[in-house]
């Protein structure tokens, strides 16, 4: 009997440990078909966890290789939200060590993730002060930081770059695919505890961006922000512009706007002040224009610097408008009626030409079109076909009404007079370069057209020295170098349409020196007071830049011609 009982005991205990293999089996066959990819990625995710490499965004330089925008070392905090045992004792921390919302901080903490931002870009000392706290769960990547060594130095040109090192202005923007690289990942291991190891499960190193040279020269720039800066302070201007470049290949020396921005600091500015007015904005030019109605007289060969033009006492009427000259002139010759600035003379001059020709020259000077700078923004102004000009137009497009231009559209325009008639086109990229040097896109002097003849180009030259040594541009007088150029003194529409009486754009456009040309320069001043006339506001300026940036080319030069010969002597 009782063999008989322990034999259905043991049977019975068979059967259970039978059922129970039975049951496990199903359950391993089940997992192995069913549950292993889930259960795999599982374990991956517990083992390891993907961090994305950051790439070095390219450096910007000046055409000297002097940095304008680089890259500095931060320190970016992540959490890893399993790892943190007390997430409101540790949001508590970070409030009062960074100053982070705790809510915040919370928020990140209880994700169901792997891998969280919570602090980023921090330099050294903060980072050491968090790591200070000794919390677990907290752990730092090594980024970089866009940081700009001049501040608001061609702060509109250069633009900046976003917490992610995204352009998002200027040629940080427009060159983004090119200085951003490309970002590389790695898998972090962990073991047991959750604790990193320093083991890479797989890498994939980024690929750092390309950096950009331009052709702005820093000391350029500075010096013609200094003489901006004077005279947009000192005449309580809306706004000021100056462009400086190369007359024989276009290269944009300088480029200056005022109001400008902290390039650190973007958003403690208004947006307005990101604005490239230089390219972007456009307005009627004045008396600027009269250097086109000019070069076209001469190079059609329709009138000589001695023709006599009568001025008609500083009073005209063309169809059923007006003209009137600031000052009333009789006879006055055609070289005169530049110097002198005469409405009345410039008009007669254009009378002669014909619409046609003043058109024609207007468009091959470069204006109604945009200037292909490479410029963000960059708009081409109007210039009406003589097909829309009015009966009055005649009277007005030749001295600068019914027609609007941009700063480097000026600049661009009296480069071509200096440079024997030959428009180059203005550029502001000199290069993209690899971080050993190696040149990767290169960009030149582009000659775009013949403006007007080298025989024109040099009786113009002349012609516009005059206005500078006996006309309205005396202002612009240098003890140093003998300097040429046109005023410009620029009524502003009004709303309603009617020309404003009290809100003037002053400009003044020349060139350095007279006998060999080297740089152009445009000043303009929107809305100066109480001084208003281009020859007072901006001509001063225009003397000052020319002079400190010849004086800085010829001791480059001189420095240039020293080297040489001390390495031939070694």
């Amino acid at each position: 009997m009782f063999l008989k009982i322990k034999s259905s005991r043991i049977a019975l205990v068979f059967v259970v440990f039978l059922g129970l293999l039975v049951f496990f089996l199903i359950q391993l066959i089940s997992i192995h078909l069913f549950r292993s990819a889930f259960l795999l990625k599982l374990a991956a995710k517990q083992q390891t966890y993907y961090v994305e490499l950051e790439p070095k965004r390219g450096d910007i330089f000046d055409r000297n290789m002097r940095p304008m925008a680089v890259n500095v070392a931060t320190f970016s905090l992540y959490g890893v939200p399993p790892q943190v045992k007390d997430k409101a004792r540790t949001a508590r921390m970070l409030h009062e060590a960074l100053g982070l919302d705790e809510g915040f901080v919370l928020e990140r903490l209880n994700r169901p993730k792997q891998f969280v931002w919570i602090a980023r870009k921090l330099d050294w000392q903060v980072m050491e002060k968090v790591r200070a706290l000794d919390i677990d769960g907290l752990h730092f990547l090594k980024e970089s930081k866009r940081s700009y060594p001049h501040a608001k130095m061609a702060s509109q040109v250069i633009g900046f770059a976003g917490l992610d090192n995204q352009g998002l202005d200027g040629l940080e923007m427009k060159f983004d695919s090119y200085l951003k690289g490309t970002p590389g990942w790695t898998f972090v291991l962990r073991d047991a505890r959750q604790r990193d190891l320093t083991i890479a499960d797989a890498l994939q190193p980024p690929a750092d961006g390309y950096s950009l040279v331009l052709t702005i020269d820093e000391v350029v720039q500075y010096i013609a922000e200094r003489e901006v800066d004077k005279i947009f302070q000192k005449y309580r201007a809306k706004g000021a512009m100056a462009v400086v470049l190369d007359v024989k290949t276009g290269e944009i020396l300088a480029l200056v706007n005022r109001p400008a921005y902290d390039l650190n600091a973007p958003s403690s500015y208004p947006v307005e002040a990101r604005r490239d007015r230089a390219v972007t904005d456009y307005f009627e030019p004045g008396s600027v224009f009269k250097i086109v109605t000019a070069s076209a007289a001469l190079d059609e060969g329709r009138f000589t610097e001695e023709d006599r033009i009568f001025c008609e006492n500083g009073e005209y009427r063309v169809a059923n408008h007006t003209l009137h000259d600031v000052h009333p002139y009789g006879s006055l010759a055609f070289r005169e009626v530049i110097a002198q600035s005469s409405n009345i003379g410039t008009t007669k001059i254009a009378q002669k030409i014909g619409p046609a020709a003043v058109y024609k020259y207007a468009k091959n000077f470069g204006f109604g079109a945009t200037t292909a700078s490479g410029l963000p923004g960059e708009v081409g102004g109007v210039l009406k076909p003589v097909s829309v000009w009015s009966k009055t137009s005649i009277g007005a497009v030749p001295i600068g009404q019914e027609v609007c231009v941009t700063a480097i559209q000026l600049a661009a325009a009296i480069a071509a007079i200096a440079n024997d008639g030959r428009y180059m086109r203005p550029y502001v990229v000199q290069a993209i370069v690899d971080r050993h040097g190696e040149v990767i896109k290169e960009y030149g002097p582009e000659e775009a057209r013949q403006v007007i003849s080298p025989e024109t180009s040099k009786r113009m030259r002349q012609i516009l020295a005059s206005v500078v040594e006996a006309g309205t541009g005396k202002m612009a007088q240098s003890k140093l170098y003998r300097f040429a150029g046109k005023t410009g003194t620029a009524q502003k529409v009004e709303a309603n349409g009617t020309y404003s009486h009290s809100k003037f754009v002053a400009s003044f456009i020349g060139f350095a020196p007279v006998d060999d040309p080297q740089i152009a320069v445009a000043v303009i001043v929107d809305e100066p007071r109480p001084y208003y006339y281009g020859g007072v506001v901006s001509a001063p300026a225009f003397k000052m830049i020319a002079e400190d940036v010849l004086k800085y080319r010829q001791m480059t030069q001189e420095d240039k011609i020293i080297s040489s010969m001390d390495k031939s002597d070694a």
